[in-house]
């Protein structure tokens, strides 16, 4: 086994093309089995194989940088720089994290986990170089997918303007490249990227100086280019001021290692545009690489996944079930994402109502103003973004719904712990950040029949913004398909449980945590808090408040980060009224939560049901 021997791109850098053809195939192989057993984002790493190892066979990493975007495809760089091991427990709070992460490698230039921040980053880093002069090279390397960033397009405006060495590889994995092939397509690509061409080509251009002259021959040649190689989208590239290479088959080691090694030297803004397979070399992950994305365990010689049997409906297909409901009885509700319909539930929706979908692609900042036009249209959108994303669309937020008091329905999914995807999906920051927007509504249900009347509000506003949040995964197993679906009166929360000493203050599922602990001290000792689940963090129901200041103890209980969410809010109002009790929060403390499963974040962050049973109790001793 070739992998044996590779413990970092020095060894790779001795391999000849059989050789590195061997490796590829072999990193294949154990990316699928490790993720087999381990899950995590499969079908776009095996895609990106070929590209990563010429990549590193062809710059002398980690004094050339190698910058990601996302890090979905960098499956094969982490194995490759020394982390072969450590990547059997890849997403696991004792191995590695799933995305680049500069605290873990040298050879992770740049952390990722967001979409479209390649180039920029690139760019800076390109910057530096040619400003302390040190020589190395910088390339990004981006999906498809992440183009429709509107970051990429300003990084790729800024690079192009500027000059600077920089080397953008474009993964297209969505795109068929047999229209591409051909004779033609061939000459022009070695014609391109010939040394000798580009060394003649930039004397020219040299010696003809600035002026009308040069102008009018760049625009000749440009124009004769354009004619043979705007199938490729080249067009795009060149008027934003890069040079356009490709596209190439990027799964052919040869030829990537070929066409590296002469784009290398070349200076100036440059991209080369590849066409990959997603899901290459593992037959279920090519045929279908929306579910092999991030497949969860299979069979790696089979293919075949476990069927999973929910005790539990999801938040998420409450969501797309009750949305479709909505549409049904409202023709002005529309269902918008930016490139999330499965993973959010949107699927049946899009089926059923084509006509009021609208998947934008990975732009949260246009899916914001987007729906904010929709809603001044006298439409009802319904905008479903995951919390994390949704921190890209602050400004949009503000400046184009909540300003303008439109009626906009923000649906932030993977609220509050998401488990293995780490530190960069967290959903802990949209309460604290929208909090202080003024005419925001943000609300939280504790269970699945809580998220249908809260969808049910949501269609009924009259000065948005209305901001729903709630988590991945399984809700509380109620029966919500045969709830009453009665919108809810805006700031009002309830009283969970009858109690003395303590009042408990809850937002979201937690709410059911606190009321499991809290029969549980009961039954021991005869003494349990009083339970209030709060629903609506802003307008926050202050009859709650005014009750709970009546209590020796307030703690609060909240799926998000304790500075600037619910703690705050009710520390506010203790201290705004000069009260003589003692506030006390569990929710997200004031640090970056790094991968693990979602149980053990909560043990973390004390919002399990062992953790706030002890804290109760404490509370009670003291």
């Amino acid at each position: 086994m070739i992998l044996d021997k590779i413990n970092s791109p020095d060894d790779v850098r001795k391999l000849d093309i059989d050789g590195l053809r061997t490796l590829c195939a072999e990193l294949r192989d154990y990316i699928v089995r490790c993720c087999s057993e381990n899950p995590g984002h499969l079908a776009s790493s095996l895609g990106a194989v070929e590209l990563i190892v010429g990549l590193h066979y062809v710059f002398d990493t980690p004094k050339d940088k190698l910058i990601f975007d996302v890090g979905h495809q960098a499956y094969a760089h982490k194995i490759l720089t020394g982390r072969k091991e450590a990547f059997r427990k890849n997403r696991m709070p004792d191995g590695i994290s799933g995305f680049p992460n500069r605290d873990e490698s040298e050879y992770d230039a740049f952390g990722a986990g967001h979409a479209s921040t390649s180039i920029s980053a690139a760019l800076g880093m390109a910057e530096a170089a040619k400003l302390s002069g040190s020589g190395e090279k910088v390339v990004a390397m981006i999906g498809d997918g992440a183009m429709t960033g509107g970051l990429a397009l300003e990084g790729l405006n800024n690079a192009g303007e500027g000059g600077t060495d920089l080397l953008v590889v474009l993964n297209d994995n969505d795109m068929a490249i047999d229209g591409n092939r051909g004779a033609l397509h061939s000459y022009l690509l070695r014609m391109t990227t010939d040394p000798a061409y580009n060394r003649l080509k930039t004397h020219i251009w040299d010696k003809l100086g600035a002026g009308k002259f040069r102008n009018r021959i760049q625009r000749l040649v440009r124009n004769t280019k354009s004619g043979l190689v705007t199938t490729s989208g080249g067009d795009l590239f060149e008027a934003f001021g890069f040079r356009y290479f490709g596209p190439i088959d990027g799964n052919d080691i040869e030829e990537v290692v070929r066409t590296l090694r002469r784009l290398k030297d070349i200076k100036g803004p440059k991209i080369l545009h590849t066409c990959t397979v997603k899901g290459k070399g593992y037959a279920p992950a090519e045929s279908d690489p929306t579910t092999w994305h991030a497949p969860g365990k299979f069979n790696p010689e089979t293919g075949e996944r476990p069927v999973k049997e929910y005790p539990a409906a999801r938040y998420q297909d409450v969501f797309g079930q009750v949305l479709c409901e909505l549409a049904g009885k409202d023709q002005k509700v529309v269902g918008i994402t930016p490139a999330m319909a499965t993973g959010s539930g949107m699927s049946g929706f899009a089926a059923k109502f084509p006509d009021r979908f609208f998947d934008v692609g990975i732009a949260e900042e246009h899916a914001a103003t987007f729906a904010a036009g929709l809603a001044a249209g006298g439409m009802k959108p319904y905008c479903v973004i995951y919390s994390s994303f949704a921190q890209r669309a602050y400004d949009e937020i503000i400046h184009d719904i909540a300003l303008q008091h439109l009626n906009v329905v923000l649906c932030l999914d993977r609220a509050g712990l998401v488990g293995e995807d780490g530190a960069t999906h967290q959903g802990a920051f949209d309460m604290a950040s929208l909090r202080c927007i003024p005419g925001t509504i943000i609300a939280a249900p504790k269970d699945e029949i809580e998220l249908k009347r809260l969808l049910y509000t949501g269609a009924g506003i009259k000065n948005g913004p209305f901001v729903i949040r709630y988590p991945r995964g399984l809700g509380e197993g109620k029966d919500w398909m045969n709830a009453a679906p009665d919108p809810f009166e805006i700031g009002k929360g309830e009283k969970i449980a009858e109690g003395e000493e303590i009042a408990i203050l809850a937002l979201g599922p937690v709410a059911n945590r606190a009321a499991e602990a809290a029969e549980r001290l009961r039954k021991e000792t005869g003494r349990g808090p009083a339970i209030f689940n709060v629903r609506f963090l802003k307008p926050i129901d202050a009859g709650i408040l005014e009750e709970a200041a009546r209590f020796r103890n307030i703690l609060t209980l909240e799926d998000g980060c304790l500075k600037g969410g619910l703690f705050s809010e009710v520390s506010e109002y203790v201290a705004g009224h000069g009260l003589d009790i003692k506030v006390k929060g569990l929710g997200i403390p004031d640090r970056f939560i790094t991968q693990a499963t979602v149980a053990r974040q909560r043990e973390v962050c004390g919002l399990d049901a062992e953790r706030i049973y002890s804290e109760i109790a404490c509370l009670f001793q003291k």
